[in-house]
């Protein structure tokens, strides 16, 4: 029995993401500045008595443990990347990361409101001056971390220029090229990294209402707006929490893609000839990673890799599976018709 070169058939199953990503090194610089300045807001908050200071603190812990969750990601993702047992890589780490972030969040979210209803109820003493220098202080803070995330967020093309292309001349073909993605929502953005910095920009808006909060409360005298900027913060973090356990979700229940998405790939396998898609799927397998997995009927049916150089690379399909069906009574369908 011979033995037959297949090294032009296989490909690992990595898709770029052995690489360390863009967004990895700015995850890590605003891991520590965050973690560092919520120590202080926090020990501020209960300090000085201040509520919406001390809600802002604990909402800055939650982005701090949301970004070090995506710092993990980032890590597992690169080591496990080219490990056999992981079917389409490790990409869906990133999703796990977002996923386990935002249930943490809602914890947050609770600890938020439960004490803003609890110092509503039994109002303590602020040390307004230093309450304030301490808020301004943190939205300087989170500032910084917008300007470090803010390039580029949500969108990571660092294995672009090294997918590799194979085309599978059989039934039964496996394929993966690159392109630019322009159907958003589906498989393009690196979601831990881009819901870290949305929830940099709750942050800061939750340090605004702190300021404001004790600002007003300062001058006017209206303390209980101060639990209530508690209780803001809190809805904030709850929208966030609940945005980034849907989108993230999805990705981890392989979730279909976009109907234009499916749209566009049936119209560019069935524009040339007599061949239909009778079945496909098209779900996301990591940050600006899609897999796809359709059968074709055809009448006079062509090789497998015919049809994978008919799928427009925009798709940024990584890894296709077609499968190849010959259907005379089809053939005859579309004759008469």
């Amino acid at each position: 029995m011979h033995e037959h070169d297949t090294s032009a058939w296989t490909h690992d199953h990595a898709f770029g993401q052995d690489r360390q990503r863009t967004g990895e090194l700015r995850t890590r610089v605003v891991v520590v500045l965050t973690a560092v300045f919520m120590v202080v807001e926090v020990a501020a908050g209960l300090a000085f008595g201040s509520m919406a200071l001390l809600a802002d603190g604990l909402h800055m812990g939650s982005h701090a443990v949301a970004l070090g969750i995506t710092l993990v990601a980032y890590v597992v993702t690169r080591t496990y990347a080219r490990d056999p047992a992981f079917s389409f890589g490790t990409g869906k780490v990133n999703a796990l990361g977002g996923f386990t972030g935002a249930l943490l969040l809602a914890v947050f979210a609770l600890t938020m409101a439960f004490e803003s209803v609890r110092r509503l109820v039994t109002p303590v003493e602020i040390v307004f001056d230093q309450a304030i220098a301490v808020a301004v202080v943190g939205l300087v803070v989170n500032g910084v971390s917008i300007a470090i995330l803010g390039h580029g967020h949500g969108h990571d093309h660092a294995h672009d220029d090294h997918e590799h292309e194979h085309d599978h001349d059989h039934e039964h073909a496996h394929a993966h090229g690159h392109g630019h993605e322009h159907e958003h929502g589906h498989g393009h953005h690196d979601h831990a990294l881009r819901s870290a910095y949305l929830h940099v920009l709750a942050d800061a808006l939750t340090s605004v209402l702190a300021v404001v909060a004790l600002l007003v409360g300062k001058y006017f005298g209206v303390t209980a707006l101060d639990p209530l900027m508690g209780l803001v913060g809190a809805a904030l973090v709850s929208h966030w929490s609940w945005g980034l356990l849907r989108d993230s979700g999805r990705v981890l229940l392989d979730h279909q893609a976009p109907a234009p998405v499916q749209a566009r790939l049936r119209e560019a396998i069935e524009r040339a000839d007599d061949a239909r898609v009778v079945d496909l799927h098209v779900w996301s397998i990591g940050p600006g990673v899609n897999a796809a997995c359709l059968t074709i009927v055809s009448g006079h049916p062509r090789p497998a890799a015919d049809y994978r150089a008919r799928l427009p690379a925009s798709l940024r399909l990584a890894h296709v599976t077609i499968e190849v069906h010959a259907c005379p009574e089809h053939a005859g369908a579309v004759s008469a018709a």
